[in-house]
């Protein structure tokens, strides 16, 4: 009787370590799958849009089974942090500047640093979503990353505290930051100006205490960092066209199901248009009132730009970083 007992009490035990492995299993398939993004803007950067567009399409195609957390102002790191946690895993997505620090990594991304590459924000767009997305995919890849496509910046002009900039040769002698690449050197020096490479989350501070006499971003970028708060000239000289990328790390996205990576793809696909129309809009807004603020705005003679400039892409240094056949790619796909 008693061995019967002693049975049926270790039935018991067993039924509910079972019933509590399947409790369990069942909380675990319920918990939403978390996304940590950052970004190094602040609220109303072009890449924390880009950013929030993104979750907003994501949590409609999936009914919320992502928890997806935005951390701007750079609160993870400048965008080489931002980065390196991508692919290290320790942060599932990030929103960088195309031509920033992502070429320690993928150097043809440094592609869009070619001065006078796009003549229109169309053909930017075109050559993102055909051409360059399809180039630089791969190469994304073989770095531990899942490219998602690209958002806007816009086309980047030149700021400074010293004089106002009529032709290339305003630019002597100046001290501009820059980002952390060497084709943005190359470019600066072209101009007869010197490159200081500085974070762009401390960028304000630093044209604040004059450690560098100017900077280059696009006008979205200017006035939501309020850099005309610390500098006095803008020179709509439209160098280049700067693009952010959106970049996820690559095992989290294939440990995904189809259904997921399907999700996400589409998500990123939905919110760059979003976000280019956007950005687009408010640069018109944005520069009426730096004007408004007091900043002197001229539009150069692009010309002596052009001129001053043409031969970066012959420099042997630039092309050891960006492949030459793709950059001729880029062209022809204009054409």
């Amino acid at each position: 009787m008693l061995k019967k007992f002693y049975r049926i009490l270790i039935m018991i035990v067993c039924l509910l370590f079972l019933l509590s492995c399947g409790e369990k299993k069942t909380e675990s398939t319920s918990e939403k799958i978390k996304i940590k993004v950052a970004v190094i803007g602040n609220e109303n950067h072009q890449s924390t849009i880009m950013a929030n567009y993104f979750k907003e399409e994501l949590e409609k195609l999936t009914e919320n089974k992502f928890e997806i957390e935005i951390y701007p102002n750079g609160i993870l790191g400048g965008e080489r942090e931002a980065i390196e946690g991508v692919k290290l895993g320790t942060i599932q997505m990030t929103v960088v500047t195309m031509d920033g620090a992502l070429p320690a990594w993928i150097s043809d991304t440094q592609v869009m640093s070619i001065p006078y590459l796009f003549k229109t924000k169309e053909d930017a767009y075109k050559a993102l979503d055909g051409v360059i997305y399809k180039y630089l995919s791969p190469k994304f890849e073989e770095q531990g990353f899942k490219y998602l496509g690209s958002g806007e910046l816009g086309f980047r002009h030149f700021t400074n505290n010293v004089r106002e900039v009529k032709t290339a040769q305003d630019m002597k002698g100046m001290s501009i930051r820059v980002q952390e690449a060497p084709v943005w050197f190359a470019l600066i020096k072209s101009l007869g100006a010197s490159a200081v490479p500085v974070a762009f989350n401390e960028l304000y501070t630093a044209l604040q205490q004059g450690m560098v006499d100017g900077e280059e971003n696009p006008i979205a970028s200017i006035y939501t960092a309020k850099f005309n708060e610390v500098q006095k000239y803008l020179t709509l000289d439209g160098h280049t066209y700067a693009a952010v990328s959106i970049v996820m790390n690559k095992d989290f996205y294939n440990e995904l199901d189809e259904n997921l990576k399907n999700s996400i793809d589409n998500a990123a696909k939905a919110a760059i248009p979003r976000q280019r129309e956007k950005i687009s809009n408010d640069e018109k807004e944005y520069l009426e009132k730096l004007k408004e603020s007091g900043m002197i705005v001229t539009t150069p003679d692009l010309n002596s730009f052009s001129e001053a400039t043409k031969d970066i892409y012959r420099l042997p240094e630039v092309q050891k970083l960006i492949n030459p056949e793709f950059v001729d790619e880029v062209r022809k796909s204009l054409e």
